[in-house]
């Protein structure tokens, strides 16, 4: 299987009819003719632009006889040179190899720390060109072999093979597609590796997923290791499937569970599943809809026994008798507050018999320093003595796995260790028995990936594009004045270059620190904003819940962002979210921001609607003679005479309470005892399904619990945005939409029927 990575040579002579000129070309002419490619450059020019290319050559080869390399008077600009050009590239890759050559100078001219990162020093003409390709050509196979992790390396091998398929998928390695046009298409868009690579689980030179043997087994040890776990289990469908496999290894029905109420509904599901019951964990929340974290006395034992004797499922249990089988905690919320999590296993260790964080958002965290001790395992850091810890991450959303790529990473404590067989009984519960091995694939090659100082160096960058696009918002922001600009909310200051400190992010009490983040007098050291998650502010909205005369609703921009193809990840009342992954570039951010200005400029002169958004306005040809100023301000007045944002806020934050187990609460769907309850009458009665409205896409009522005036307010307004403003729905999954006579929608939720 070939791979374009070319040996890549730096020499002004490369294409001079000097003698050096022509030394330098029979060794490309020797290396091409042993079916290598050559990128040969004659500037050395911008030399980082070069070290940019280390992820894609096979090989450096840099002359030092050049010009650039004369000697001045004070300092050897070869040295110079040549260790900013080393250094650039062992910032990212500490393998990849580097050769120097030279016709006047020999290794005595480049000092010791240059020296130890060179792979060979070719002085020309002493060794044949054909003989010095080959030296080079096999260091960059050994490097390329290398550089592939080992599920990824065998399967590469399998495709490679040629070998024919008899087995599952029925495709049988593409070739079904090639009988057929449409599959014709599906087989030149995919290609023929993917649909090669496409294997099922009888091909035992790739291991089992099922039973963690072979190069699969082998990658879940390299993912350990990489990740500063003791074991490490690859997952094809999703973090909200690994959050399940925990689950269900932990927790059984009756158990006790302790819950981040701003948990994902993964964890909701586990617990229907798993027949728990749980005590909630409440988090802060800001009027812009922000959520913020979970104060640290929640955490407190004696704050969980007293959940545990106010829960009214668990009336007349002994608190102190109480052993909760897990605690399971957001580490990142979607805005990007997260846990020192050490503080929490210090407080929870032995009271707690499971810790488990779900970092399907901070996969990231673990490979720089910057992040300190605000993810669930790093290196050298003291063990708790009895609980395990688990935490699931999402290598699809943050890191460079493909779609449904996760893993389940588990830290043995001092005196407790996994039992693996017993954890793949539930693996096994929840794994496909044809799992897609380009998924198990990606989760290989995204833990390599990450592996220092790769992976240091991505996640470095990912923080400097976040700080860069933060300071240039703030540019644009004073040069407009008075006159309005989008927020991205944050810490007030920020450091003029560079990262700066992780002590700039960490959310500190409201006594000693600018009010920025809404949240409360936290404690201090407890939390910390991650800075690669950006949350922009649009006007007409302040922390306090008041709105502005006029105001500009997020849902409207991001609509705006859409039509000008620009995706973000999550839009709430006056704000909108988006992520600096390791695939974001200042391409894509810096065109973020123009958007953003196209968008103030078609405002200040409010443009019409179908001139600005053709596809919108013909999908809702209700807004076509609307101009742009105009819709936002209607709506915007909409969410103030409901006052919104208070309402999202204190409907949170409400007393929520629990009259049945969610477990026996769902099975009323199963027995088909439900009763479909108009809005106008849920007030006191209890739900069998989740409530999750989006935004935040955080379920508000679970089975079991019981419908308050706020939610039915809340539920009610709704209804009426939605009638108003088509297109601009608020979607809450659980609710029934159902068309009455008149055309008219009416909703509904459904309810444990009443005897």
């Amino acid at each position: 299987m070939k791979f374009r990575f070319p040996i890549v040579i730096i020499d002004e002579d490369y294409r001079s009819e000097n003698t050096s000129g022509l030394g330098i070309r029979a060794l490309a002419q020797a290396i091409e003719s042993e079916g290598f490619e050559v990128l040969g450059v004659t500037r050395y020019g911008d030399l980082s632009q070069f070290a940019q290319q280390q992820s894609r050559a096979s090989a450096f080869i840099l002359s030092i006889d050049d010009e650039e390399f004369t000697p001045g008077p004070d300092l050897d600009p070869a040295v110079v040179l040549l260790r900013t050009f080393i250094e650039e590239v062992r910032r990212k890759n500490s393998d990849v190899p580097i050769y120097v050559h030279g016709e006047t100078k020999t290794s005595r001219h480049i000092p010791n720390d240059i020296l130890r990162e060179l792979h060979g020093f070719i002085h020309m003409f002493e060794d044949t060109p054909e003989f010095v390709a080959r030296h080079i050509i096999r260091e960059a196979k050994s490097y390329l072999e290398g550089v592939q992790p080992p599920f990824f390396k065998a399967l590469l091998d399998y495709a490679e093979d040629g070998s024919y398929s008899w087995h599952c998928p029925g495709h049988s390695g593409g070739v079904a597609f090639l009988k057929s046009p449409v599959g014709q298409m599906f087989h030149q868009f995919f290609g023929e590796n993917m649909l090669r690579a496409d294997v099922c689980n009888a091909v035992d030179e790739l291991g089992q997923l099922l039973d963690h043997t072979g190069p699969v087994a082998a990658s879940e040890r390299n993912a350990a290791r990489i990740f500063n776990a003791d074991h490490c289990f690859f997952v094809t469908n999703g973090t909200s499937t690994s959050n399940k496999m925990v689950w269900h290894h932990t927790v059984a029905p009756g158990d006790v569970v302790v819950v981040d109420r701003n948990c994902h509904k993964s964890i909701l599901h586990a617990i229907i599943m798993t027949g728990a019951i749980p005590v909630f964990m409440k988090p802060t929340r800001n009027h812009f809809g922000i959520i913020g974290p979970i104060p640290q006395s929640e955490f407190e034992p004696a704050a969980i026994r007293e959940k545990i004797r106010a829960n009214p499922l668990l009336k007349g249990v002994d608190p102190d008798s109480v052993k909760p089988r897990v605690m399971t905690l957001t580490q990142s919320t979607y805005d990007g507050v997260i846990y020192n999590t050490e503080t929490i296993k210090k407080m929870l260790d032995g009271y707690v018999d499971t810790l488990h964080f779900d970092e399907a958002w901070l996969p990231h965290a673990a490979f720089h320093p910057f992040y300190g001790a605000y993810h669930a395992m790093g290196r050298n850091r003291v063990r708790p003595k009895e609980s395990l810890t688990f935490a699931t991450q999402s290598t699809h959303k943050l890191l460079a796995g493909i779609s449904q790529a996760s893993h389940v990473l588990v830290q043995d404590s001092q005196n407790r260790k996994l039992d693996r067989h017993l954890f793949n009984e539930a693996y096994l519960m929840h794994t496909s028995t044809s799992p897609q091995y380009a998924i198990i694939a990606s989760c290989d090659v995204a833990a390599a990936m990450m592996e220092p100082p790769g992976g240091t160096a991505l996640v470095e960058e990912s923080i400097l594009e976040a700080l860069d696009f933060r300071r240039a918002m703030r540019k644009v922001d004073e040069e407009y004045g008075k006159d309005w600009w989008f927020k991205v909310w944050g810490p007030d200051k920020l450091v003029e270059e560079g990262i700066g400190r992780a002590d700039d992010w960490i959310i500190k009490g409201e006594a000693r620190t600018a009010k920025w983040h809404g949240f409360g007098n936290l404690a201090e050291g407890f939390n910390m904003l991650d800075p690669i998650k950006s949350t922009i502010v649009t006007p007409g909205l302040d922390l306090n819940g008041k709105f502005a005369k006029t105001g500009i609703p997020a849902s409207i921009v991001t609509r705006f962002l859409a039509e000008h193809g620009i995706i973000v990840e999550k839009t709430g009342l006056y704000s909108f979210f988006i992520m600096f992954t390791i695939g974001i570039t200042k391409g894509r951010w810096n065109t973020l921001l123009t958007a953003l200005q196209q968008f103030k400029d078609d405002y200040a002169r409010n443009q019409p609607m179908w001139r600005i958004l053709p596809e919108f306005c013909q999908q809702f040809p209700r807004y076509e003679r609307m101009g742009l100023a105009d819709l936002c301000q209607h709506v915007h007045e909409l969410y103030a005479k409901y006052d919104i944002a208070r309402l999202t806020t204190e409907m949170y934050l409400s007393d929520l309470t629990p009259a049945m187990k969610p477990s026996d609460a769902f099975a009323y769907i199963a027995h088909r005892k439900t009763e479909r309850v108009a809005i106008d009458e849920l007030e006191g009665r209890i739900t069998t399904s989740l409530v999750t409205p989006y935004p935040p896409g955080i379920p508000l009522l679970i089975p079991g619990e019981v419908f308050n005036k706020k939610i039915v307010d809340y539920l009610k307004f709704s209804r009426e945005f939605n009638a108003q403003c088509p297109g601009f729905e608020t979607d809450i999954h659980g609710l029934v939409e159902e068309a009455g006579p008149d055309g008219k929608l009416n909703y509904f939720a459904d309810c444990v029927r009443e005897e």
